[in-house]
């Protein structure tokens, strides 16, 4: 029997996916330029862009062409389980309302936050990849969609500090409905560049009210961020995105 010999883009898919997981590479960070991986990885940059756009479609990475610090390919989220690409699909293959996924959310993530800042006032939580994300959207210039994709990361970060894996394989699944409508609404703001800034100072705000043990306090701050944008951006309640792209 021949032994098995994955294809070439996998060889790439695995090599960043296991960068991921073992945390060598973690969201806001750039890949290597196709040149540079391929040569690392012994494969054609044509494979390299197969397994990115793979990447793309799983929602690991987002791309932009150009040059400058927003080119290229960034890390916007780390691998995710069985029960999240199950909802991927779901969503994917049927959308869902923008009104839908926006009272998911008010639920979920009022509890997510509460849950954790009750947590903060008795033991030592880690909140460290929340505010890793958070630095790397200030740190750097980022497109519309690569801010946007690291928000929703940053309130994913939020799910996995609670623990509960059903919580955030949930957060997980929904996704690319969030930065999809997301994404829709930036058409409908006056000014991209004062609303990004009042966005970060809201998460800024939920963290605090987290790492304060202030339940109250965090649950109405992500309450009035999900919440203001999704009025800010004019969108329908029946509105929907299926996907990210």
């Amino acid at each position: 029997m021949t032994a098995f010999s994955p294809r070439a883009w996998q060889v790439v898919l695995d090599a960043v996916e296991l960068d991921l997981l073992e945390g060598r590479l973690s969201p806001g960070d750039h890949l290597p330029p196709e040149r540079t991986l391929a040569a690392d990885l012994g494969v054609g940059r044509s494979s390299v862009r197969e397994a990115l756009r793979v990447l793309d479609v799983l929602g690991l990475i987002r791309t932009a062409v150009g040059s400058g610090p927003s080119a290229g390919a960034i890390i916007v989220a780390r691998p995710g389980g069985g029960m999240s690409a199950l909802m991927r699909l779901q969503v994917a293959a049927q959308g869902f309302p923008v009104a839908d996924v926006v009272k998911t959310r008010l639920v979920l993530e009022g509890s997510i936050v509460s849950e954790l800042a009750e947590a903060c006032r008795t033991t030592s939580i880690d909140l460290a990849g929340c505010a890793q994300i958070l630095s790397a959207m200030e740190s750097q210039p980022l497109t519309e969609a690569e801010f946007l994709a690291l928000d929703t990361q940053f309130h994913l970060s939020l799910a996995e500090a609670s623990g509960n894996q059903v919580i955030t394989a949930t957060m997980a699944g929904l996704r690319s409905a969030i930065e999809g409508y997301a994404r829709a609404g930036v058409a409908g703001l006056s000014s991209w560049r004062a609303t990004s800034a009042r966005l970060m100072m809201e998460h800024r705000g939920i963290l605090r009210a987290v790492q304060a043990g202030d339940a109250d306090a965090a649950r109405l701050a992500v309450h009035a961020h999900i919440s203001g944008y999704y009025a800010e951006t004019h969108l329908t309640p029946a509105t929907s995105l299926p996907t990210t792209r």
